[in-house]
């Protein structure tokens, strides 16, 4: 049987690594690799990641899926899945909500996530044999059982082009709520869902390692968490609920 606490502390260490380096570059020039389209790419996303990954390999031999240097080897039953920094542009721009997220995988199931929001030096975690924590306290869903009295979380993720049937949709569904938030940063939302900050978020087309380590504690704060239609390059539909509503 796995020592998913010992995988926890882990990811621990090298997320709250991660983000004490990212807030020493915070307000500097940073140097911009890609800005094209919706994305946005940082050198300091690169070395970030690089350095998780060398924390992680030091402690763990499971291949490791990074959102800017790709896979390691093979991906086996378990690996990792690795964001240095899900919210670029809000750190280029200076707005607060940016997080380091790293998630463990078995096979298409996250069983294990740590989501570190640096800003606020908060640790969001949680695994399938846990609850899910921020910092020291117990975090669970809401108990909202209405989308007239929710909060949905939401984003449009970076494609370069959207038809007006998908923005008919979305706005459709967005009538049916009573607050939508677009936060910058698919990983945020995810855990705003598991500490009961909003009620449901969902996302079609997401990088999984956009939203691996977010579903894992979701799952661990008593969440619903889907994630389907698995494409080659990691893109994925993510939906989070509180277990009482149907996103």
């Amino acid at each position: 049987m796995l020592d998913f606490d010992s995988l926890l502390d882990t990811a621990k260490s090298a997320a709250i690594l991660a983000g004490k380096n990212l807030l020493t570059h915070q307000g500097q020039q940073l140097e911009v690799l890609l800005n094209q389209g919706r994305d946005i790419k940082l050198q300091l996303d690169l070395d970030t990641e690089k350095l998780i990954k060398e924390h992680i390999a030091s402690e763990s031999s499971y291949p490791i899926l990074g959102e800017e240097t790709g896979v390691t080897e093979d991906l086996g039953e378990f690996y990792w899945v690795v964001d240095p920094l899900d919210g670029t542009s809000n750190f280029l721009r200076d707005i607060p909500i940016s997080c380091v997220s790293i998630g463990l995988m078995h096979k298409l199931n996250p069983v294990l996530g740590v989501i570190y929001d640096f800003n606020h030096d908060d640790l969001y975690c949680g695994h399938q044999n846990a609850s899910a924590f921020l910092n020291q306290e117990e975090i669970k869903v809401s108990d909202c059982n209405l989308k007239t009295d929710s909060t949905l979380a939401t984003g449009i993720p970076a494609k370069t082009h959207y038809s007006d049937g998908e923005f008919k949709s979305m706005i459709t569904d967005f009538q049916e709520w009573k607050k939508i938030r677009m936060i910058g940063s698919a990983a945020m939302a995810g855990v705003y869902v598991a500490a009961g900050k909003v009620d449901a978020y969902k996302e079609n087309g997401i990088f999984l390692w956009d939203v691996a380590a977010a579903a894992a504690i979701v799952s661990a704060a008593g969440g619903s968490v889907s994630l389907v239609n698995f494409q080659p390059n990691y893109r994925v539909d993510a939906t989070f609920t509180n277990n009482k509503l149907e996103a």
